[in-house]
């Protein structure tokens, strides 16, 4: 089932939830790296080559003083994976470096370059996992360089070596492929309704809480629309509830046909669905509610070659005049709705406070 605007909205917002999630493991792989080459400094008697210990001490503190930067200096506020790519070819620069003063192809460490690979696969996906691998393939030919590099001796040993760091770079990227597929497809089960496709009451309250607390800071108008099917338990009566659920999937279309990009519409319940407009005063959302409301109206329902004529009401509720929070504004709403089904329904009624 394909994104509409309204789960698209949400959809931004969870990837940067998940982009700081996977940032805080990427921290933690970093400080993993650095205690991993501390560790090796101390026990493995690196110290008492004097030149060795230097290097390998101004490497630490470089790339401590890298992270210190990119992690807790407030210089990239908003987590992007350009930023987790940049980090990740840092950790090969630093483990290359590492390499080179503890033996190159011979060290005990050779091993770290499968914590950016795996940091890449992770977070980055297939392409840019590959580009770092062959970044790291192109090190080990560096490491290798005082060797006789077009050997047979060592080309078997660089198969060798490369070998393992490919295998562990498909395996996690497709794991991590499943993995991020199955809870992109579990938000949007959990967040969407499975009859209309619109968002569900979580999924609308995830997006619309959003955009509202933005017209709330900047001071801007917000309207709320709240729609209800006039004839939906008739069309049950007399067609069956097959016929009702797609009446509802028709209202769903026509509802989502007359909005925005920006704009948020959700099944509220039954055959009652709700909208939140962003940056829409009171004209604008009447407007729009007339659009809705005669697109219905002018639409019959296509039912086994039967036409079935439809029509809603609309109840409108604006911010700041009628409610200064999304739940007033949904109340104030319901309230105009109620109206105009008092009035003789298929209209269009704008909240008003009692005298």
């Amino acid at each position: 089932m394909p994104l509409n605007p309204s789960q698209d909205n949400t959809r931004v917002s969870i990837e940067q939830e998940e982009l700081r999630g996977i940032s805080r493991t990427v921290a933690e792989i970093h400080w993993l790296l650095l205690i991993l080459v501390l560790v090796y400094l101390i026990f493995s008697g690196a110290r008492e080559d004097g030149e060795t210990s230097a290097a390998i001490s101004c490497g630490l503190l470089f790339y401590a003083a890298l992270i210190m930067s990119f992690r807790y200096a407030n210089f990239y506020k908003r987590e992007t994976r350009w930023k987790i790519a940049i980090e990740s070819c840092a950790m090969i620069v630093f483990v290359s470096w590492v390499l080179w003063y503890t033996g190159q192809l011979a060290s005990p460490l050779l091993n770290l370059y499968l914590l950016p690979v795996i940091t890449a696969a992770l977070t980055l996906g297939k392409l840019t996992t590959l580009i770092e691998v062959g970044l790291i393939a192109a090190c080990y030919l560096f490491l290798g360089s005082g060797g006789e590099l077009a050997s047979l001796r060592f080309t078997g040993a660089f198969a060798a070596q490369i070998g393992p760091v490919l295998l562990v770079a498909y395996i996690t990227t497709m794991f991590s492929a499943d993995i991020r597929y199955g809870l992109t497809r579990a938000r949007l089960l959990a967040e969407t309704d499975e009859l209309t496709g619109l968002l569900n009451i979580r999924g609308f309250a995830l997006a619309a809480n959003r955009l509202f607390a933005q017209a709330l800071r900047h001071e801007r108008a917000s309207s709320v629309l709240m729609i209800d099917s006039d004839n939906l338990k008739k069309v049950n009566d007399a067609y069956g509830h097959d016929a009702g659920n797609r009446l509802l999937r028709h209202l769903a279309v026509a509802i989502q046909g007359e909005l925005r990009f920006t704009d948020v519409a959700a099944r509220y319940g039954g055959d009652e669905f709700i909208v939140l407009l962003p940056e829409t005063p009171a004209k604008g959302a009447m407007e729009v509610a007339e659009r809705i409301r005669r697109r219905v109206a002018e639409t019959p329902l296509e039912l086994d070659q039967r036409r079935i004529a439809s029509s809603v009401s609309i109840g409108i509720a604006c911010y700041p005049e009628d409610g200064r929070t999304l739940d007033s504004l949904a109340e104030h709403a319901d309230r105009a709705l109620y109206a105009a089904k008092q009035d003789g329904r298929n209209k269009t009624v704008k909240f008003r406070a009692a005298a």
